[in-house]
């Protein structure tokens, strides 16, 4: 939780599911002498923590004056909107058309009568979404991009402590906004934390690893692909496994680089991965690709960090094609990764030669290669068509 009051914000994401951001006791509606203008040194710090967490996805919910911060750091210039109107209290909040389907404020109902518009004009980022307005004062709640979320508005009663206000108080419709948003969090936790990890690690990513290529080349390889066919490189970070896959398919044939992280997907981008197929962003558990419509995946690193891995390779049978193939790759076998943690090999490893075994028979693949080297782990499986209770 950040407050505008001097609070220390903690220096990055790492263990954060999710950002509430309060207005402090240098808020309100008149003089601001240490956020306002964004000059002292813990705001910009504030300000760095939450641009990042918008950056990363991590769901952020701002509230009363806190809602200046969450678009400073969204983009809008800081200390813009204008001096104070006139009072807005007896004026009517509404919901508009884009809260039905926003995740937070959707099935929300209409606010309660008694909520007191913010009365200080505030401009908003460019891809906000207003979510709630009031004639004469537009800006009272909106979305900020696919994570944040900003509310101005206050119950009539809010509590004042040495003649200003103590913050928001949003009543029982604000109580359940907050169960709504505590919801989403858990909901996104999982994903929230590989963005937050990987979205300030995609910047250096390429050049750190290039020299994993000729491995990557290597692993593509043995896919085995046919020209004019549809591969996917799932979990693709920078896209490493790209320009083989283009080799592999053809002109004719298409390549699809899949990320859950939007910062890893950019950096691809900006290495000309968009000149050998297309990136999405995407839940590598729920596609949106048609049934056997996938000739290959290659997945490197990825599937035995899943909470859920026998629910990802049934998603992956679902989409691939029969007598389509998955390789599973990493350019370290598993006793190295182990010696590099100073622990030893686990039995229970899913990525040990039974378990993988057993997880792929019963998903869909059989298992035609399996290699556990000192210098690489390699796994190659082929789809058998889609399995009972995929979906």
């Amino acid at each position: 939780m950040l407050t505008d009051d001097g609070g220390d914000p903690s220096a990055d994401l790492d263990g954060v599911d999710g950002v509430i951001i309060l207005g402090g006791r240098h808020g309100g509606h008149g003089g601001h002498t240490t956020s306002r203008d964004g000059s002292t040194a813990v705001y910009a710090a504030a300000r760095a923590l939450v641009r990042d967490a918008l950056a990363a996805e991590v769901p952020v919910l701002a509230l009363g004056d806190g809602t200046r911060l969450l678009t400073e750091a969204g983009g809008s210039a800081p200390g813009r909107g204008g001096p104070p109107r006139t009072p807005g209290d007896g004026r009517t909040v509404q919901l508009t058309p884009a809260a039905d389907t926003d995740p937070v404020f959707a099935g929300s109902g209409l606010p309660s009568p008694g909520l007191r518009p913010a009365t200080e004009p505030l401009e908003l980022p460019a891809d906000a979404v207003v979510l709630a307005t009031c004639n004469g004062y537009p800006e009272q709640a909106f979305r900020v991009g696919t994570s944040g979320w900003g509310v101005r508005f206050a119950a009539q009663d809010a509590a004042a402590v040495g003649g200003r206000r103590a913050g928001p108080s949003l009543d029982s419709w604000g109580e359940a906004l907050l169960g709504r948003f505590a919801v989403l969090v858990a909901a996104r936790a999982e994903h929230t934390a590989t963005r937050a990890f990987f979205t300030r690690r995609a910047e250096a990513w390429e050049e750190r690893f290039a020299y994993q290529t000729p491995a990557y080349e290597a692993a593509v390889a043995r896919m085995r692909l046919m020209d004019g066919g549809l591969a996917v490189d799932l979990g693709c970070g920078t896209g490493r496994a790209m320009p083989a896959l283009r080799a592999q398919v053809g002109p004719s044939g298409r390549v699809l680089g899949i990320d859950v992280t939007p910062a890893m997907l950019t950096a691809a981008a900006r290495h000309g991965r968009t000149r050998l197929g297309h990136l999405l962003a995407a839940d590598c558990t729920r596609l949106p690709l048609p049934d056997a419509s996938v000739h290959g995946i290659f997945s490197a690193g990825l599937l035995d960090h899943l909470p859920d891995p026998y629910a990802a390779l049934r998603e992956w049978a679902r989409v691939t094609a029969p007598d389509g193939t998955l390789l599973l790759f990493h350019p370290s076998g598993r006793a190295e990764r182990a010696a590099r943690h100073n622990r030893p090999l686990d039995p229970d490893d899913l990525l040990a030669e039974n378990n993988l075994r057993r997880a792929v028979e019963s998903t869909g693949w059989h298992l035609d290669e399996y290699e556990d080297a000192p210098g690489h782990f390699l796994a190659r499986a082929e789809a058998r068509g889609t399995v009972a209770g995929s979906v």
